[in-house]
């Protein structure tokens, strides 16, 4: 019986810590990429997958009243374009974002590691860019320090030079990305670009919530108008989507695996405790019990059992989540998983549906070894003692 119960713990809790792995670890890098990139961009049709797209016109009817549109958090303009920093003894090639004043800056407020945000308004132009600790330890820069950007317009013989200034280092662990964009104003780019002050990239769509991004996408595509095209955060990045969507494939064989586990040891406890009280069941057969309510004690002893198993896996899974939530003990590669530490996502309705799930799986499938009860004669039991 100890076993058994042991056995249910340690399924319980390796179906929790592993949901809350993998829902942890999607969450993070899900926030990141919108971090970077948001959950909607609307941009002009003919916009391809390089780093140069035709500018829209910021006088645009859905900007900025697409905020009171049920599901909407936020818009924002933006623009983007690639340039190459220059050092005395490197060169790196980058991706300039040009951000605007209605900027919502809270994924980079924790990610800001050194120095500061820059502001941006509508009326002047500021130097100030931060860039990935990344980028800094690679090309040896630090907070202050001037950075040397050169940039190619179609038809240039010569490149256009910039000269910024370092406010501020971020580091998100995604290096993907973090190797790539430099945050600055998005009046460098109109400039570069030869825009006016009514020429953007694009907008960016901030949302309430992500299950809802499909629902949403659709209902930004529907009211930008023809000429504009809304693609969600999901099409920009599918590789890094589809990615994430295979480790539910993992969790599934992990749970399965448990649930299988947990069961053989929970039958075989059952068979155990039948054949031990094969004497108690003659006596209860004699008095008149039927085959049902026998089998029913044996069914309250499993759920017994089960539900011990449970209370203990569980308290240990949670202890050992919070754990590492607090302290991050588990370390890995950021180059290799985009996260310094393994993530941990803890949800009532998994906990719920684990549970839950476990029980009743586990009691409908040890109705069929109480089968056994019904084959076992009363005379033959009462004799065996």
């Amino acid at each position: 019986m100890r076993i058994a119960v042991l056995s249910i713990a340690l399924s319980i809790c390796m179906m929790i810590i592993s949901v809350a792995i993998v829902t942890g670890f999607q969450k993070e890098i899900r926030e990141k990429v919108i971090g970077f990139g948001s959950h909607i961009q609307i941009s002009n049709f003919d916009a391809n997958n390089s780093y140069e797209s035709s500018p829209v016109s910021i006088n645009q009817p859905f900007y900025p009243s697409l905020e009171d549109e049920p599901g909407v958090r936020h818009i924002q303009v933006f623009a983007i374009k690639a340039g190459i920093i220059k050092t005395r003894e490197d060169i790196e090639g980058v991706v300039l974002k040009g951000v605007g004043s209605d900027f919502d800056w809270s994924f980079f407020q924790d990610k800001i590691v050194e120095g500061k945000p820059f502001t941006v308004t509508d009326t002047g132009r500021t130097n100030d860019v931060i860039i990935s600790r990344f980028m800094a330890s690679r090309l040896k820069l630090k907070v202050t320090n001037d950075l040397i950007m050169y940039f190619i317009n179609e038809g240039q013989t010569q490149p256009s030079v910039r000269k910024f200034n370092i406010c501020g280092i971020y580091d998100t662990g995604l290096e993907e990305f973090d190797k790539t964009f430099v945050l600055g104003d998005i009046h460098h780019i109109q400039k570069l670009n030869k825009w006016d002050s009514t020429k953007v990239g694009g907008f960016e769509v901030l949302i309430n919530d992500f299950d809802k991004l499909d629902e949403v996408t659709e209902m930004v595509y529907h009211n930008i108008g023809y000429d504009l095209n809304a693609r969600s955060i999901r099409e920009i990045y599918p590789q890094i989507f589809d990615w994430l969507g295979f480790q539910d494939v993992n969790v599934a064989i992990i749970i399965i695996m448990m649930v299988f586990v947990a069961i053989i040891n929970m039958i075989s406890t059952l068979l155990i405790i039948i054949i031990e009280k094969t004497s108690m069941i003659g006596i209860l057969k004699s008095l008149g019990t039927t085959n049902w309510s026998v089998r029913k004690i044996f069914l309250y002893n499993a759920a017994y059992l089960v539900g011990n198993g449970l209370l203990w896996g569980n308290l240990v899974a949670l202890i050992l989540c919070i754990i590492q939530m607090k302290f991050g003990l588990m370390k890995l590669d950021p180059s290799s998983y985009y996260v310094n530490t393994v993530p941990i996502n803890l949800s009532g309705l998994n906990f719920l549906w684990i549970n839950g799930g476990t029980l009743v799986i586990c009691l409908v499938v040890l109705v069929i070894p109480t089968y056994i009860i019904t084959r076992i004669s009363p005379v033959k039991a009462i004799r065996m003692e």
